[in-house]
């Protein structure tokens, strides 16, 4: 099965895609890091991001989406524009999208703790918690 997490910030989506094949963990290579939705934004700027996005789970084959919850109070709160990504993530059809709270991912993370270190997976220190997010998908399953 191959999962997409996803990290929101501000007006980005962050993706790391990670593969889980007969007990054997694979980091697919991918056209992109993160998909981005500009600050004054439009919904042209708003469906044409579902659209790239939903163009890269088909692209790439990939079997569910999994999002990091974000806060919607206090200090760590998600903004406005990471709210929308998120609803037109979710309201993608001909995928499976879930959400994973930070206290599921810490704890599928202790149940089942990563095999390698994150340093060494090769990919960029912003995709770490698309990474962890992915990963902690997989160990729920």
């Amino acid at each position: 099965m191959k999962i997409c997490g996803v990290e929101l910030t501000a007006n980005d989506a962050v993706v790391c895609l990670l593969s889980l094949e007969q007990q054997q963990f694979m980091l697919p290579d991918c056209r992109v890091r993160k998909l981005s939705l500009p600050k004054e934004h439009t919904r042209d700027d708003l469906q044409k991001f579902q659209t790239t996005f939903a163009k890269l789970m088909e692209d790439y084959q990939v079997n569910k989406v999994v999002i990091r919850e974000r806060m919607t109070k206090g200090k760590f709160a998600g903004g406005a524009v990471s709210f929308k990504l998120e609803a037109a993530i979710q309201l993608m059809t001909d995928i499976e999208v879930d959400t994973l709270s930070p206290a599921a991912i810490k704890q599928a993370i202790s149940d089942n703790p990563l095999p390698i270190l994150f340093s060494e997976t090769g990919l960029k220190s912003f995709q770490e918690a698309a990474f962890t997010v992915a990963y902690a998908s997989h160990m729920s399953a």
